[in-house]
């Protein structure tokens, strides 16, 4: 079975028994769409390119669809589908099938931890829909998993935490690069992929 068909990441991310992270200082809450579509050549998951604004921490980086938990939505998962038909004009509870949720992360933004978790949620898109992009949206494109995956895509990120330079793993692709919580989430997901066993084939 392909490593990375829909019927596989299903069966594994609607298994897996995804856990939060303890917080020091309760803080706030998250979560972001990780919307994959599986009618290409290749698995493809649909990323955005933040815009510039000032007070936004990851101002202008490459992101999954996602944002603050608002009182009003029902859960986390709520928090999902309502960010992405804000911020890319999909509405999954139309279009996509979800699949189950990941592990939540701590958030980092510019070298420091944040008193707050990332929930990401998997969805598998049903229907091509055209993209509408909100004003938090700059661009929007589909990174290829497998791509990903194999290591075809790899490169090295130079950032600066104040004076002191560091290289991070990325993805480069299309003349964007993805790094820091998007390529850890992402990462993450590829990892319980590939180390779930294979299903057991008789006959």
């Amino acid at each position: 079975m392909d490593r990375l068909s829909r019927e596989r990441i299903a069966t594994i991310v609607g298994a897996h028994r995804a856990k939060d992270p303890l917080l020091a200082v309760p803080g706030r809450r998250a979560a972001v769409a990780a919307i994959i579509r599986f009618d290409r050549v290749q698995p493809e998951i649909l990323l955005m390119q933040r815009a510039e604004r000032d007070g936004d921490r990851w101002s202008g980086h490459v992101s999954m669809p996602g944002g603050n938990f608002d009182p009003r939505d029902e859960d986390l998962r709520a928090t999902a589908i309502r960010e992405t038909r804000e911020e890319v004009g999909l509405d999954l509870a139309e279009c996509a099938q979800g699949l189950g949720r990941l592990d939540a992360i701590q958030a980092v933004a510019r070298g420091k931890i944040l008193p707050m978790t990332i929930t990401p949620f998997v969805f598998a898109l049903v229907e091509d829909r055209p993209l509408a992009l909100g004003p938090e949206a700059a661009a929007a494109f589909w990174l290829p998993l497998e791509d990903a995956a194999r290591g075809a895509l790899d490169g090295t990120y130079e950032w600066k935490l104040g004076p002191v330079p560091m290289s991070l793993p990325c993805w480069n692709y299309d003349g964007r690069v993805v790094w820091g919580l998007t390529y850890k989430m992402l990462g993450a997901l590829l990892e319980l992929v590939r180390e779930a066993p294979e299903p057991l084939t008789t006959g």
